[in-house]
Parts: structure tokens; sequence; C-alpha cells
């Protein structure tokens, strides 16, 4: 497998595909508050895909959470492409995460009595715009579903349907795609197809990729590995091997 140069870290610019600066989010008050974040700090640039891991409690979906919009940190700034993200209103905020943000999750939440394709152009739906039908289509062969565009989610296997959601994702030309535990309900070589894909999409199309994952092989498919520990940034792997990884996560976990 090709593996990308490492990325290292720049200061933080308009072209910077996720920037989080001293970003902390607590969750209840007083002797109830539990700190999932404390202070992270970290850029991610166009074109790299980079994975988070940690043990559990650690903050890697409070993390991914916050980085993509689907919560407001408790402080901090968290920007995408420049813009602050934490300051937007509700509505913006909204249509921030339905045009220039894209979501694959463990679960590959697809409706059933829609197509292949019908899922994937179904954001676009959503936003009232009218689906290009040739970028559709490049998008679906992109993913290897050129030929099941007409296929509903019960007649296609684990790993297309998570390749439909890939594909959803994609369809509006996101600065990042966020994954969390894309692979967590297949098996392992149906996994590693879909990691493979995520890899693909980095290296061919140069879409910005940030996966969350507990498995270190699947974390060797990314260019650097951000860890966490008790909410804060501890440690992080350029160029990233399976066996690297599970050694740093042995030692965390000590």
């Amino acid at each position: 497998m090709g593996k990308r140069a490492a990325v290292i870290d720049a200061p933080t610019t308009d072209t910077t595909a996720v920037s989080l600066t001293d970003v902390t989010k607590v969750y209840g008050r007083g002797s109830e508050a539990v700190h999932a974040l404390r202070g992270v700090s970290v850029d991610i640039h166009p074109g790299s895909f980079t994975a988070v891991m940690g043990p559990s409690g650690s903050g890697k979906s409070t993390f991914l959470h916050c980085a993509a919009g689907l919560d407001r940190p408790s402080g901090g700034r968290v920007a995408l492409r420049g813009t602050d993200i934490a300051g937007l209103s509700e509505t913006k905020l909204t249509e921030l995460r339905r045009t220039r943000v894209g979501f694959v999750f463990q679960a590959f939440n697809l409706v059933g009595s829609l197509t292949a394709e019908q899922n994937v152009t179904l954001p676009l739906r959503l936003a009232g715009q009218r689906p290009d039908k040739r970028w559709v289509r490049e998008v679906l062969t992109r993913v290897g579903l050129g030929e099941r565009a007409r296929h509903r989610p019960g007649q296609l296997s684990g790993g297309q349907q998570q390749r439909v959601a890939i594909a959803r994702a994609l369809v509006t030309r996101p600065d990042v795609l966020f994954a969390d535990e894309p692979t967590g309900a297949l098996d392992t070589k149906t996994g590693r197809e879909v990691l493979a894909l995520l890899r693909e999409v980095v290296d061919a199309y140069q879409h910005t990729v940030v996966m969350v994952t507990h498995d270190p092989v699947a974390a060797s498919y990314a260019d650097r590995v951000l860890f966490l520990a008790d909410g804060r940034l501890v440690d992080r792997l350029e160029a990233p091997t399976a066996d690297a990884v599970a050694d740093r996560m042995i030692h965390m976990e000590r």
C-alpha cells in the first residue's frame, strides 16, 4: 500500500482544512462536570488522512463532534477552511454541515426504500439543490458502485452499503470527510476494502479525511495518528504502521 509523505503542522491559514485552537469541552457543571476536551490544539491540512485514537473515554468522539460542527466547544476556536464554526448561528452551522462537511459513521444510515443513487443525492435534495447527475454517477463510480446505482440497501452487502455512505458524504464536495469508526460494523476483509477506498479518495482525489478508530491496522492507512488521553492531545505519529500504533496504545493504557 502506498503511503503519502508525512504531514507536518504549519501555521494556521485559510487553507488549513480544520484547525482547533485551545479547544475545551465540558459537560455538566460543578462537581458533576466532565472535561471531555482539555485545551486541544491541532491543524489538519487539505489532502491529508488523519486518524484519531485513544483509550475509552479519552475524548475521541468529542474531538470529532467539535471539529465537524456537530457539537459546540465550551472554549477555544474551531475553524473549517478559515471559517470560525463555533461562532456560527444554528442555521449557518446546519448549512455548513450540509455543504462543506461529509460524515461516515459505523451505522450506514441509509434509507431502505431509496436506491443507492437516491441515498447519495439525499443531502443535496435536503439542501434544496438539484443534483448534478454526471457528478453523482462519477462519485458512485469512484466508490466502485457504478453498476449498483439502482440497487436498494437490502440488495447490497455491508461493504457496499458503507460505500454508498461514503459516496453520499463526498457528493457535496466537502472540505473535510469525518469518519467515526467507519469499519466497526464490517468484517475484517470488507473493512480493509473500505479503508483502502478512504486512502484512495485522499491520494487520487485530494480529499481530506479525519477518522476516529480504535483499530491500529485502520490507523495505519492514515498519514498521521493523533493520540488523545483524558481529553488532551498527548502524542502523534507520522507515517504510522500498525505495530507502531499498537505499541503507543499499549503504553498509553498502562
